[in-house]
């Protein structure tokens, strides 16, 4: 959910032209298929555009699906939610596939979707652009409504798509996907949530402290990134100079946080966080000394917590998500003892602070409460995989004494990642597949061969993009 780094902007990139080109090419049974244009067409509120195919055996259909603002009250309002479909062969089973953000417009297959060689249909998340009403009534960018948006999609597709149903998605896209179980738990036959954090108690943020105090076994790693984070603040007039020339460059502005200096502290407060979130402890040895020159410094500040990721243009995308971090999901609070006291604005580290103020926010701590204890309690044909060394990790779900036919796995020295399944040691990874491919109804002899996918379109580009928090 953090900033972009340099090296998974080339991942981005590539990924980004790989969906743009290509040939399409042939799928088996196509000609069973030749009428998937015409059936999509046909369901009521669903407009079809189908485009060039970036990978083999697959057709791709970009899909827009009249939406109720308010599913308690479809008479007030509509909108159109984007939905990128790929299609294989009706008579595989279907993923659907979110991020919980929007949606890329690049041909990726998860892993759950190499797995059991199926169709995935990846959902943009309501009220992320261009999937929002308008007006955008705020109050229904709730998980309950969001959760209903993929039962109507699901109803509508499984008149075409009449096998299994898997849902998954990484981050904040696992705990979408976890939310629509509980809500609709019949609509699909299994779950495969990924790196989603489980913030049940907003108010108690220590599995946090405790995290980051233990992470990885390089103690001298985790001295180095603190220290890095105190050479930055005590270098604040000359990071902030950097930070205000890149933005006079690139013509962006800061007026939802209010000042560069504010933005700064922020993008300070999120450097350890984001080191562990998106590398790996092999790259400890990228970190700079502190008495390195400030220009190294600033490079490398820039490439892991992103010198502009609070300036209004790399914000307002993000809106919906802080809105409902705000509202409902809760946000992680580390303490940071160890940079007081050169921190001015600790209190702006929270969602409130990157909405606009004139959207009003009300949290509910019940809401996660309800989900946490679903889970343990009701959970059925669920999988839960985290990085180890990913700090959403911190507060994962778990499966309780009522779950059924449910696991929680985590692959070792890994990070924020949705292809973990793979990282996991040979029995578990064992045990997680053959879980998946029985609740897609696929038996391993007919298994694809996996993760065959080319790597820049293995997974899904936005997920090295996400916000803070």
């Amino acid at each position: 959910m953090r900033n972009l780094s340099r090296g998974m902007l080339a991942l981005l990139l590539a990924a980004g032209l790989g969906g743009l080109g290509g040939t399409a090419h042939a799928t088996p049974g196509r000609a069973a298929d030749d009428d998937v244009l015409t059936r999509l067409k046909a369901i009521p509120g669903m407009t079809v555009e189908e485009k060039t195919s970036a990978l083999s055996g697959y057709r791709w259909f970009w899909l827009n699906y009249r939406q109720p603002v308010d599913h308690r009250h479809p008479e007030r309002g509509w909108f159109e939610q984007r939905v990128l479909l790929e299609h294989k062969s009706a008579d595989r089973p279907m993923v659907l596939y979110t991020s919980g953000y929007n949606t890329p417009e690049t041909m990726f297959l998860s892993e759950p979707t190499a797995l059991v060689d199926g169709n995935q249909i990846s959902v943009e998340y309501r009220f992320f652009t261009p999937s929002r009403p308008e007006p955008a009534v705020w109050k229904k960018d709730t998980i309950w409504q969001a959760a209903t948006d993929e039962h109507r999609l699901i109803m509508a597709l499984k008149t075409i798509y009449h096998g299994k149903w898997i849902s998954t998605g990484a981050s904040k896209g696992g705990m979408t996907a976890t939310y629509h179980k509980r809500f609709y738990p019949s609509d699909v036959d299994g779950t495969v949530a990924y790196v989603a954090p489980n913030d049940v108690n907003n108010n108690d943020d220590s599995a946090y402290d405790r995290f980051f105090k233990t992470v990885g076994t390089d103690p001298k790693c985790r001295a180095n990134l603190e220290s890095l984070q105190r050479e930055l603040l005590k270098r604040r007039p000359e990071i902030l100079a950097r930070m205000t020339a890149d933005a006079q460059k690139a013509s962006y502005t800061w007026k939802i946080i209010k000042t560069v200096d504010r933005a700064f502290e922020n993008s300070v407060m999120d450097f350890e966080w984001a080191f562990w979130q998106y590398h790996l402890q092999s790259e400890c040895a990228d970190v700079p000394a502190t008495t390195a020159s400030t220009d190294v410094i600033y490079s490398y500040f820039d490439a892991i917590s992103g010198a502009l990721t609070y300036t209004d243009q790399s914000l307002e995308p993000y809106i919906p998500y802080y809105y409902q971090a705000g509202t409902q999901l809760g946000w992680p609070s580390p303490q940071f003892k160890h940079l007081r006291p050169l921190l001015r604005y600790e209190s702006t580290y929270q969602p409130r602070t990157y909405v606009p103020s004139d959207i009003p926010m009300r949290f509910d701590p019940s809401a996660m409460k309800d989900i946490d204890h679903w889970v343990r309690t009701h959970a059925t044909h669920m999988m839960f995989v985290y990085g180890q060394n990913d700090p959403w990790g911190a507060e994962p779900f778990r499966v309780g004494p009522g779950s059924r036919d449910s696991a929680v796995y985590v692959a070792p020295g890994q990070n924020h990642s949705g292809r973990l399944i793979a990282k996991l040691p040979d029995a578990q990874r064992a045990r997680a597949t053959a879980d998946l491919l029985r609740w897609a109804g696929v038996s391993p002899s007919q298994q694809a061969r996996t993760l065959s996918v080319p790597p820049q379109v293995a997974e899904d580009p936005s997920l090295v993009q996400h916000p803070p928090l």
